[in-house]
């Protein structure tokens, strides 16, 4: 079973957003959602992948230095264990057993908007 972690990030640059983390391969693989990530079935937001991070990451908590990439305060919103249901270039499912978020899970690259979305199931 894989870890997962939301980090709540105040970035100077991009603003409030949610980081998704996924352990997977030894890396957290890692999407910005710019409006957080939704808690209710159908809901639909747009995912930005990023970088991936080492695992130590999903432990971080505090404040990222003005000048450094993601420069900002950072906090764990929720984190847990996860299933994977299917993994692919183009799509994710996965099963959360978080704090706050439990149950299934669709990242899906969407090619006509070039961009990611997650939703609940």
């Amino acid at each position: 079973m894989n870890t997962f972690v939301i980090h709540e990030h105040e970035a100077l640059r991009a603003g409030w957003h949610h980081d998704l983390r996924l352990e997977r391969n030894g890396v957290l693989k890692s999407w910005a959602v710019p409006k957080g990530v939704p808690e209710e079935p159908g809901v639909r937001r747009r995912a930005a992948q990023v970088e991936d991070h080492d695992l130590g990451y999903g432990k971080f908590e505090g404040e990222i230095p003005k000048g450094q990439y993601g420069a900002g305060k950072v906090r764990i919103w929720d984190r847990g264990t996860y299933d994977t249901k299917f993994w692919s270039n183009k799509k994710i499912e996965v099963t959360f057993h978080g704090k706050r978020l439990r149950g299934e899970y669709i990242l899906r690259w969407m090619e006509a908007m070039k961009c990611w979305l997650l939703w609940k199931r």
